[in-house]
């Protein structure tokens, strides 16, 4: 991992839209959650970028990898993708797995973020079902997006240099794991108070 960092115009234009991208669903998702519990509040800004990600990167990608590819696209997201696919080649051209990854992840993904979204904000009975099948198919993406890969010994994952494979391999990934990771806890906490709850009520009125 000896090699220099690239950080040129293309990787600063590429991350000020991934930073402005998350102020925006943060500001959103905190915004939503007023006088919620600061868990819940900082979910709603998490699920806010998740749904932006899901919907204004990943939709595109899916767009521009079906009618053709990244590497020939022209425009601003497109040269998002090319600054990522330096980090992971599959990204560049069209890799059938990665494609039907991401159609799963912005139809299904993304429209699970807007329904946990709705279900915290108004306290529905159905939250924590969806937070934890938002969470298994986040953490699902990330498994076959990697491990196929890392069977056949990485090929394509350019892990010689430290901005493409600390920043946008690890960095950006194991954020799609840590969160979702630390959701499916919030349910069971919740989900096991619940069920205490309701058996203290039952016994009560035995």
């Amino acid at each position: 991992m000896g090699a220099g960092p690239e950080l040129g115009p293309a990787a600063g234009v590429s991350l000020l839209l991934c930073a402005s991208l998350l102020g925006a669903g943060c500001a959103l998702g905190l915004s939503l959650g007023w006088g919620q519990p600061a868990a819940d509040r900082w979910a709603l800004a998490w699920l806010c970028y998740d749904a932006l990600v899901h919907f204004a990167l990943e939709g595109p990608f899916v767009y521009l990898s079906v009618t053709g590819n990244i590497a020939n696209s022209d425009g601003l997201i497109a040269s998002l993708w090319k600054e990522y696919g330096k980090a992971d080649a599959r990204w560049l051209n069209f890799d059938p797995t990665i494609v039907s990854l991401e159609i799963l992840t912005v139809v299904l993904d993304g429209s699970l973020a807007l329904v946990l979204i709705y279900a915290i904000v108004k306290d529905k009975y159905y939250r924590h079902f969806i937070q934890i099948t938002l969470c298994v198919c986040e953490l699902y993406g990330g498994w076959m997006t990697f491990f196929p890969d890392w069977l056949m010994g990485s090929p394509n994952l350019n892990t010689n240099n430290w901005l493409y494979f600390w920043v946008y391999l690890v960095f950006f990934n194991s954020v799609w794991v840590l969160i979702p990771g630390l959701l499916l806890c919030q349910s069971w906490v919740e989900l096991k108070k619940m069920y205490h709850k309701g058996n203290s009520l039952g016994k009560k009125f035995q």
